[in-house]
C-alpha cells in the first residue's frame, strides 16, 4: 500500500482536517524540528493515531488523530519513561524533548523496533504483563481507570457516525457504567496497560516488547486479560493466544463471574474507537459497520475482522 493511500481531503475533526496533505506537513515539520530523515515515510496505521515508520532514521512517529488522543500524550510519555526505569520490555521514546507540537497536532517520536519475523505469543504478553503488574506505581500516580469517560470523549467528537448510532452508544455507556461498581474483582488493583492485545506486542531482536500506552491507568488487573479473551471469542485468530496468556499468568478471566460485563465493555471500546476519525478513514467503514450492527443487535456469534494494517 502506498504511504497515504485511502486518505480523504474531505474529513474534519475538532483538531481540523486530518488529510494526506496535512500529514505530509506534519512530517516535514518533524524533519525540521527533530532533524530526522523523513524520506520514504510509511504509514503503518491510522485509527486513533497516525503511525509512521521512518526507515532512514530508525524512528516511529505517532501523530494524535483526535482531541482525545492529544489529551493523553503527556501520560503516554510518563508511562514510557516509567517502564524504561523499571526495565519492562517496551518501546522506548527517542531521547529528546517530547512531545512535539506540529501544525497544532501532538507528535511523539520512538525508537523503531526492527521486525524479526518472530510472532509474539500470548505467553510472551503474559510475561510482560506480570513484570508490569509487579512494578511500584510511578511517583506521579496514573489516572484511575475510567473507561466510560474515555468512550464518552470519543462520542463527543463524532466524525461520520449517525445520530441514531450515537444515541444508542451513549445509552449503552450508561447501562454498562451502572454495572461496573458491583463486579467481584479478585486480582489487586494497580497500574495496568489498559489495551493489552497482541497487536500491541512487537517481536523485537531482544525479545517481544509492548507498545501503545494511551489507555494505561490505575485499575483492575482483570482488565488487562480481557482483550485476548474477547479476541478468542470474537475474532477468527488462527492461534489461541488467550489460552497461552491464561496459563502463563495463572488466571482465567473467562471463568471469572464479572467477565460478561467486561466483555461487553471491551466490545464497546472496539466499536467506538473509530468514532472520532471514521469520516477520515472510509476504507474502515464496512468492518466498523459490521461491528456496530452485531454489537447493537446483541449478536455475540458474528466474527469481526481486524482493520487493514495501513488504514
Amino acid at each position: 500500500m502506498l504511504p497515504f493511500e485511502g486518505m480523504t481531503s474531505e474529513a474534519t475533526s475538532p483538531q481540523g482536517r486530518i488529510t494526506d496533505r496535512r500529514l505530509r506537513t506534519v512530517l516535514d515539520g518533524v524533519r525540521k524540528v527533530a532533524h530526522v530523515d523523513v524520506r520514504d515515510a510509511q504509514l503503518l496505521k491510522f485509527t486513533n493515531n497516525a503511525v509512521f515508520s521512518l526507515p532512514h532514521a530508525g524512528v516511529v512517529v505517532r501523530i494524535a488523530g483526535s482531541a482525545t488522543m492529544s489529551a493523553r500524550v503527556g501520560k503516554v510519555i510518563q508511562v514510557a519513561r516509567w517502564l524504561q526505569r523499571g526495565g519492562v520490555p517496551a518501546v522506548r521514546l527517542l531521547d529528546q524533548e517530547q512531545p512535539l507540537i506540529v501544525d497544532g497536532l501532538h507528535v511523539t517520536l520512538w525508537d523503531e523496533v526492527p521486525e524479526t519475523g518472530v510472532t509474539p505469543t500470548g505467553s510472551d504478553l503474559a510475561v510482560i504483563l506480570q513484570r508490569w503488574h509487579q512494578l511500584d506505581p510511578p511517583e506521579d500516580n496514573l489516572p484511575g481507570w475510567a473507561p466510560m469517560a474515555e468512550i464518552r470523549s470519543r462520542l463527543a467528537e463524532p466524525d461520520g457516525v449517525s445520530d441514531d448510532d450515537l444515541a444508542y452508544l451513549r445509552d449503552e455507556c450508561d447501562r454498562i457504567e451502572d454495572q461496573l461498581p458491583g463486579l467481584p474483582y479478585e486480582l489487586p488493583h494497580g497500574p495496568i496497560h489498559g489495551d493489552a492485545f497482541m497487536g500491541n506486542v512487537i517481536g523485537g531482536e531482544a525479545g517481544p516488547v509492548i507498545c501503545d500506552f494511551d489507555s494505561s491507568c490505575d485499575g483492575p488487573r482483570e482488565w488487562d486479560l480481557v482483550p485476548l479473551a474477547v479476541g478468542k471469542l470474537r475474532f477468527n485468530y488462527p492461534v489461541d493466544d488467550y489460552g497461552a496468556l491464561a496459563r502463563q499468568y495463572g488466571f482465567d478471566v473467562l471463568r471469572w463471574p464479572g467477565f460478561p460485563i467486561l466483555r461487553r465493555l471491551r466490545e464497546l471500546k472496539l466499536v467506538t474507537s473509530l468514532v472520532p476519525v471514521l469520516g477520515s478513514r472510509p476504507v474502515l467503514r464496512p468492518q466498523w459497520q459490521t461491528r456496530m450492527d452485531s454489537y447493537r443487535g446483541g449478536d455475540q456469534t458474528t466474527r469481526w475482522s481486524t482493520y487493514v494494517r495501513a488504514a
